[in-house]
């Protein structure tokens, strides 16, 4: 019998379901966070459209739809290591991590900029989106430690 910390993970028993990723998985496991994301785009329009800032509307709706773009793309790259069993190194999920949120922030601050002063909604759309992301990751989560 081997011991699992001993054996690497890139040995064929160790790969989880050996389906291969796709975008669409992605989307199907994440229905709770799509459904959330709507949710929230249609109240920023239903919001502000009620005191006629459709513009403003629009950015905040923006910034959700770009704090989805981004869970899911991560999501999507977790599941490839996962499915693969490849062990990254801490650099390497460093560095993937810094290039994708520094074409995000790239994204959001130069499309804030040129909508100012609507263009924070977006900056604000995606922290409330990311926020809102967080709980929704980390709730299952503290649930299995506690249960174990």
């Amino acid at each position: 019998m081997t011991d699992s910390l001993t054996t690497p993970m890139t040995s064929p028993d160790t790969v989880p379901s050996g389906r291969r990723p796709s975008p669409w998985r992605v989307i199907r496991d994440q229905r709770k966070t799509l459904l959330v994301a709507g949710v929230m785009m249609v109240a920023s329009f239903w919001i502000f459209g009620q005191l006629d800032e459709w513009r403003l509307a629009a950015c905040v709706a923006g910034g959700v739809f770009l704090g989805l773009l981004n869970h899911l793309y991560t999501e999507y790259w977790l599941l490839k290591i996962i499915e693969s069993g490849a062990q990254p190194t801490r650099n390497q999920m460093i560095a993937a991590t810094i290039s994708r949120l520094t074409v995000l922030t790239i994204v959001a601050v130069g499309v804030a900029v040129m909508v100012w002063p609507d263009g924070i909604g977006l900056l604000l759309g995606l922290a409330v989106f990311r926020l809102i992301a967080l709980v929704m990751t980390g709730l299952p989560l503290l649930k299995e430690l506690k249960s174990q």
